[in-house]
């Protein structure tokens, strides 16, 4: 149980205004949670969600308008008051210490465990909760923090604004929750939040995955230039009619898996068999060639290795070979101390460059081209990166390696928390350029995205375990192979999960 009886709204924000200098995020936004509903909230990059969030939370306070917790509407705002009322908030950007261990990360988010045995009751906490919500998540609550994957990061962050010391959560928004996490950690988690709604918990929910939003939100808000353009019931939506409101045409969905003709007998990029096991891997040229399989078990590494072998030494190649789209823009993917434009051109330096100085005139072209062509929300180039929504930020990292002039674009995750709008912008220029003869590899954790590729390496425990074309590429096959053990004589063959 959630530990909340009241029959009244958890919190509610009346006419709320924010201002960025000459940026209107919010324009007068009127939001009530209540007890036992998940709202979804959902919008384009740059709708006002992320700030409407920061306003609840008391991370921001509004120009204008007001916000009360459980009915307090003179009551003390901030961050304190927000989490003395039960407001949770795991955040798309992870918010948690790398080099603290889970335990240490807990104690921070919270100031109940005190004394002498405070790791012990921070430790039984951390792995109830995880043991709840993700079972057989396989994580020591002793590692630090930094030597976790992505998704383990997230399961922890999740499970912190969960878990019950001193005070059960009221109220837990989730932003973009499961954009690190594969469908099977996805569902355990909608799972979960469904569980929680039920026993009287509220949710703000979060997500350009709009089918987890149809199928979690009781109730959803659809933002718009930092209003509410719509507020129903969930089952008033479809998707279509989501992603209209959201002010999106819906995309005729293209068939992207007709078998390509390869220009070359010979792959561009090919790796031997994973340690000794499982299937080598190869890709050719105009090839969109995606990685699936659950995370954390060598999709990224392969990634990694394959840039490392056509990347040369820290010397920067003239013609580069391949580029690379992090999916943890945080961690391996911005220069936060950077400007937008700085941040997007960093990769095409030898091409902007003269004797040695950068050509600031083609630089400006540069990044006023991808501006237009990404959609990139800003109204100028010079701001920092830290200015845009992480959709956004996500957008310069996409444009940063499709400015350049590599052959192939590897991508790990790139399209974490970017809207559908954009999404099916970035699909079509991914299939152009692959007509083009540019080759793609793709990880992803969204089977949307997996699904639109010419060819799927399945992973499991280090070594792909299954390869499928065409119409083999459904959900049902990348799960059922996903849970196929490798072995050392490559029985595992082409097709084996169908």
């Amino acid at each position: 149980m959630t530990g909340s009886s009241q029959s009244g709204p958890v919190v509610e924000v009346q006419g709320v205004k924010v201002s960025f200098g000459a940026v209107r995020a919010l324009a007068g936004v009127d939001l009530t949670i209540r007890p036992g509903e998940c709202v979804g909230l959902v919008g384009h990059n740059g709708a006002g969600k992320s700030t409407i969030v920061n306003v609840i939370n008391g991370g921001l306070s509004p120009h204008e308008g007001t916000i009360a917790y459980e009915g307090e509407e003179r009551g003390r705002t901030g961050i304190a008051a927000a989490r003395s009322h039960g407001i949770r908030c795991v955040f798309q950007e992870l918010s948690l210490c790398p080099n603290l261990t889970v335990i240490e990360n807990t104690r921070i988010m919270h100031r109940a465990l005190t004394g002498w045995n405070w790791r012990s009751r921070a430790a039984a906490a951390i792995r109830d909760k995880l043991d709840e919500i993700f079972p057989g998540h396989r994580i020591d609550c002793s590692r630090a923090v930094g030597d976790l994957s992505i998704a383990e990061r997230q399961m922890v962050e999740i499970t912190t604004a969960f878990a019950d010391v001193g005070q059960a959560p009221k109220l837990v928004i989730l932003d973009e929750p499961t954009s690190s996490l594969d469908a099977s950690l996805a569902e355990q988690l909608l799972a979960h939040v469904r569980t929680y709604v039920a026993d009287g918990g509220s949710i703000i929910f979060i997500s350009h995955i709009l089918g987890e939003v149809l199928s979690t939100a009781t109730r959803i808000l659809v933002m718009k230039d930092g209003r509410v353009v719509a507020d129903r019931p969930a089952v008033e939506f479809t998707q279509a009619g989501l992603v209209q409101a959201m002010g999106s045409v819906v995309a005729e969905k293209k068939d992207a898996r007709a078998a390509r003709e390869r220009a070359t007998s010979e792959p561009v990029l090919s790796l031997p068999p994973r340690r000794g096991r499982g299937l080598p891997f190869q890709a050719f040229a105009g090839e969109i060639v995606g990685l699936a399989g659950l995370s954390g078990h060598g999709q990224t590494d392969m990634l990694v290795d394959l840039y490392l072998s056509r990347s040369g030494n820290w010397l920067r190649r003239r013609n580069p070979e391949v580029a690379f789209v992090a999916g943890d823009r945080g961690y391996n993917g911005t220069f936060p101390l950077w400007s937008i434009l700085k941040n997007l051109s960093i990769g095409s330096l030898t091409d902007l460059s003269r004797a040695t100085l950068v050509d600031e005139r083609h630089e400006a072209e540069l990044g006023e081209e991808w501006k237009r062509r990404i959609a990139i929300r800003t109204p100028d180039m010079e701001n920092g990166i830290l200015s845009l929504s992480g959709g956004n930020q996500q957008k310069v990292l996409f444009a940063r390696a499709l400015a350049v002039r590599a052959p192939v674009v590897l991508m790990d995750d790139p399209m974490r928390g970017v809207d559908i709008g954009t999404k099916q912008e970035v699909y079509d220029m991914v299939r152009k350029e692959a007509e083009a003869g540019r080759t793609f590899i793709w990880y992803s954790t969204e089977m949307d995205e997996v699904c639109i590729c010419d060819r799927v390496y399945v992973f499991n425990a280090g070594a792909i375990v299954a390869e499928l074309t065409g119409n083999e590429i459904n959900e049902e096959n990348i799960l059922a192979a996903s849970f196929t053990e490798a072995s050392a004589s490559d029985a595992v063959t082409k097709g084996a999960a169908a």
